[in-house]
């Protein structure tokens, strides 16, 4: 709501539903009072564009929508890995728009962000393989998460037991390398979702991508440690530039001068930062970048209204 508001997304009428434990609430959108209504088959007659926010409300009620002649923008995972469902970060892929049959999928948080950088590089010199490192915020993992960040900080300042109920174990002043359930190859749902998302995303199954998922002890904003090897020479001064004039990025790239990415600067901001480039010395045409963003904004609730923006514009 609050994105919708901020981009001036033209609306005619704004519906608001959730869970029966909700509704009835009264939220203020702009200068209106609405009130929250329960989710059901048949909410959404007359809805142009419904926004789901993740869960298993999609998995429920999306082909309601779709019946009702409703664009459904997901959140959730249910969907994203579907061949008849496109899979959209509006900077990288915003065509596949074009071909959607009612849903269209909203990428993993951390996908987005690595998504956003690697387009314009895989463009210039062509990606033959990504190993990502995340450190990734509790914000991803729910308000409960957040408070269980708070609590444990001040429970250990003051000399007290950490008492992990969100997470398997202490997150405050700890890292976990574990985020979603554990498949069978021992990578998580997680690590996989970025695999198989950012091959879908680019549309190049080509390119290799192993990942390393790790929950840090920050409030809001993920961080990538990204190293690519490409199929052609791209020098970090070039990749500088080029990535700078993409859309949807901010360079902040000066170490002598301690100027790079930080979740705390990404914070309530929609860009994807990138910093640190520079040569992988150890692989020919290999970079090394570092890529922050607000995980709850361009992760999540501004990459589903940019959809919703090409949508309004005609791309269908």
């Amino acid at each position: 709501m609050d994105v919708l508001s901020e981009r001036r997304f033209p609306i005619g009428k704004l519906k608001l539903l959730a869970t029966s434990r909700s509704a009835g609430k009264q939220v203020k959108f702009n200068n209106e009072i609405l009130t929250i209504e329960e989710t059901k088959p048949d909410s959404f007659q007359g809805v142009d564009i419904a926004l789901f926010a993740g869960g298993s409300a999609s998995k429920e009620f999306a082909q309601d929508a779709v019946k009702a002649g409703a664009i459904v923008i997901d959140n959730s995972n249910n969907f994203r890995m579907d061949p008849s469902v496109p899979l959209v970060v509006p900077e990288v892929n915003p065509e596949d728009v074009k071909w959607h049959n009612g849903i269209i999928a909203n990428p993993n948080c951390s996908t987005i962000q690595m998504a956003v950088v690697l387009k314009p590089l895989h463009d210039a010199a062509g990606i033959s393989r990504v190993v990502v490192s995340t450190y990734q915020a509790v914000s991803g993992a729910g308000a409960e998460a957040i408070e269980e960040l708070r609590e444990q900080s001040r429970d250990i300042l003051a000399g007290k037991e950490a008492n992990p109920q969100v997470f398997p174990h202490q997150i405050a002043f700890n890292v976990i390398p574990h985020l979603d359930v554990f498949l069978e190859n021992d990578y998580t749902k997680e690590e996989m979702k970025m695999v198989n998302e950012t091959k879908k995303i680019l549309g190049d199954d080509t390119v290799a991508v192993t990942a390393t998922t790790v929950r840090a002890p920050v409030v809001n904003g993920h961080s990538e440690a990204i190293n690519v090897q490409l199929k052609n020479e791209l020098l970090p001064d070039d990749a500088r530039k080029l990535l700078a004039k993409s859309p949807g990025i901010l360079v902040i790239d000066t170490p002598k001068n301690n100027e790079y990415p930080l979740p705390v600067a990404a914070n309530g901001r929609d860009e994807v930062f990138v910093g640190r480039i520079r040569r992988d010395e150890t692989v020919e045409f290999g970079l090394n970048l570092w890529v922050v963003a607000d995980n709850l904004r361009k992760g999540a609730a501004t990459n589903a209204v940019q959809i919703a923006e090409l949508l309004t514009k005609g791309m269908l």
